[in-house]
């Protein structure tokens, strides 16, 4: 083999790798707009609160939650979980139909929820315990 063969090689090697790179930098965005805001898991308890619903998820020791506002565009949009023992995990900000998702590990450990949608909000205190 020839040195401009192995140039060649080397430079289709790296664009290969370039390329699956950017395939993986993309992918975590795609995944999450596919899903919708959606937590994987099941779904194991509804917080319904005047101006929107928090949905909670577990799967293998994760708990996920997404407020969802029952009029879009109600104003901020707040979700929350906290397993005991750990600071809370929050996603907080003007989104149009839901925040979220947020996923803890909470292991076998209970969880505190809160959600909030424009003026009404809900707090669950510990659950899932």
């Amino acid at each position: 083999m020839d040195g401009g063969a192995i140039r060649r090689w080397a430079a289709l090697g790296a664009a290969a790798l370039s390329l699956s790179g950017m395939f993986a930098l993309a992918a975590p965005g795609t995944a999450e707009a596919a899903a919708g805001g959606r937590c994987a898991g099941r779904e194991v308890r509804t917080l319904p609160f005047p101006t929107g619903t928090v949905h909670l998820y577990r799967s293998n020791g994760y708990v996920c939650a997404t407020t969802v506002a029952k009029k879009p565009g109600s104003g901020v949009l707040l979700v929350s979980v906290q397993a005991r023992g750990n600071r809370p995990v929050t996603d907080r900000g003007r989104y149009r139909h839901h925040a979220g998702p947020v996923t803890v590990h909470a292991g076998h450990r209970c969880v505190k929820v809160r959600g909030m949608a424009g003026r009404g909000s809900v707090s669950s205190g510990w659950i899932l315990c």
